[in-house]
Parts: structure tokens; C-alpha cells; sequence
């Protein structure tokens, strides 16, 4: 185990920050920008290679019509020693400072509970639909701004779909695709129309699955012209899908509300 390891030395060092800034705000149909080859390969191989399996007993698993075969974990104490690390140097300073050149966005605040980030993980036949997500985050008063995602994805084919998606403002029609491909990072600004998401089942074979890290940054305050009232994720169909639901979905709408909701008191859920 090295604890010298930094992963971002000689990284951020080489990029035009102007130019990578330009082409941030420029981006449609929202504020973005992709970056291949972000670490160095041996740094990403060391992250791919720790990458855990879904068979671990460390995952949250999301079953809905919204959201389906999808894994997430955010705990460090289950995240391998690598990543770990690697988590704690994007929540750091340095890091901290390349995004707010990047994005032009001052004060960003890091995650480092990594609240609905840290390790994603989707199935074959999974798929996440199209959304915007949550706005604020009530416990620390914070406005969400950012989401950064690394993919770890060697030999991605096209083919099985899982390219993030981004939407126009309406949910009409896909503006952009970005391939799922290893080492490749996302940046992209978070607001009231940054409708993405990979919202078509994958193909790909049951021994692959689709890999990614996920950061989210936060500031106190944002533009006047991005203020919008408190809101959870907010998923959108597309031009003629239906949510297909969950047997347990479909058994959570004929318990009547103030039952469930007193359920979810007694069990602790939101």
C-alpha cells in the first residue's frame, strides 16, 4: 500500500485553464466539459483495477422504473485504499481550485461524505433516467452546483448503450452523448435544465458492468438566474416512454399515505 501516492501531480499542471474554461461555458446544451486520459495510466489503472465487483456486500441497490439495477456506495470504510485516496485529493484544495478555474464557479465546496456519489455501478439491463438533480441540500444549506464523474470502463463498446446522455431544456431530444469510456472525466454544472442521464437498458454482456466515480460540489448561494425552489431528483420521460414500476413500486401505491409515511418514520427512511 503506497500513502505516497498523489494522483493529480502533473495533472493539473498541464491544462490551459483559459481554454478549458472557454470551452466550458460554450458547451450546449448546458455548461460542460470532457477530458480524456485525466490521470495517468498507471494512477487510472490502479483505481480500475481496485474497483469492487457487484457481487460485494457493500452496495446500495436502487430497483425502480426511474433508476434500475444500479449500485451505489459511499462509505470509505468499504471503498478500496486507492480510491479512497484518489476521493480525498478531488475533495481537496488543489483539486477544489482546478474546478472553480475550470467552471468559473468561486467557492466550491467539496463532499467528503459523498452524499449519492462515490462508486456507481449499473448491471446489464440497468439504465438511470433522464433528470435534473436535487437543488439543495437541506441539512448543510448548501446549493448543489457541480457533478464530476470519472469513468472506469476499459473496452466500453457502444453497442450496449450507457453513454451519458444530455437533454434539451424540454426533454425533447438528445443533444449530446458522451461514451462511458475509461479514463475519460465529466464536468458538468448542475441546475433547473441540465436534464442527463443513460436512460436505455444496457446490453452489455452480465460480466460487464458500467463504472464510474461521482463528486458533487456545492456552494453557499448561486446566480439569481439559476434560484429555483427546493427540490428532490426530478425524472422526466422521454418523447414517448412510460416508467415501467416495480412490483414493490406497484405494491408501495395501494398502501394508503399516511400509512406509508408512517412506515417510513418507524424504519427511518426519508
Amino acid at each position: 500500500m503506497n500513502t505516497e501516492i498523489t494522483f493529480h501531480e502533473g495533472i493539473l499542471e498541464r491544462y490551459d485553464l483559459n481554454d478549458l474554461h472557454e470551452k466550458y461555458v460554450s458547451a450546449q446544451p448546458f455548461e460542460h466539459i470532457v477530458i480524456d486520459d485525466f490521470l495517468s495510466r498507471p494512477h487510472y489503472e490502479l483505481l480500475e483495477r481496485e474497483f469492487p465487483g457487484p457481487e460485494e456486500d457493500m452496495w446500495h441497490k436502487f430497483r425502480s422504473g426511474k433508476e434500475n439495477r444500479k449500485l451505489q456506495s459511499q462509505s470509505m470504510s468499504d471503498i478500496p485504499w486507492h480510491i479512497r485516496l484518489f476521493l480525498s485529493e478531488t475533495n481537496g484544495s488543489s483539486f477544489t481550485k482546478f474546478l472553480e478555474k475550470v467552471t468559473g464557479i468561486n467557492g466550491l465546496i467539496p463532499d467528503p461524505h459523498l452524499d449519492g456519489g462515490g462508486l456507481h455501478q449499473t448491471l446489464s439491463g440497468g439504465h438511470l433516467g433522464v433528470h435534473v438533480d436535487y437543488n439543495y441540500h437541506r441539512r448543510w444549506n448548501l446549493d448543489r452546483r457541480l457533478n464530476v464523474i470519472l469513468y472506469l470502463n476499459n473496452d466500453w463498446d457502444t453497442e450496449w448503450g450507457g453513454s451519458l446522455e444530455f437533454w434539451d431544456r424540454d426533454v425533447e431530444s438528445c443533444k449530446k452523448s458522451v461514451k462511458p469510456a475509461g479514463n475519460r472525466l465529466v464536468i458538468f454544472g448542475t441546475n433547473e435544465h441540465s436534464w442527463h442521464g443513460h436512460p436505455a437498458p444496457l446490453t452489455c454482456p452480465d460480466h460487464v458492468t458500467r463504472k464510474s466515480i461521482a463528486l458533487y460540489y456545492y456552494s453557499n448561494g448561486r446566480p439569481e438566474n439559476e434560484l429555483a425552489d427546493e427540490h428532490n431528483t426530478v425524472f422526466r420521460e422521454r418523447p414517448g416512454e412510460v416508467f415501467a414500476k416495480t412490483s414493490a413500486e406497484r405494491l408501495r401505491d395501494m398502501v394508503p399515505t399516511p400509512i406509508a409515511n408512517k412506515l417510513k418514520r418507524i424504519i427511518g427512511k426519508p
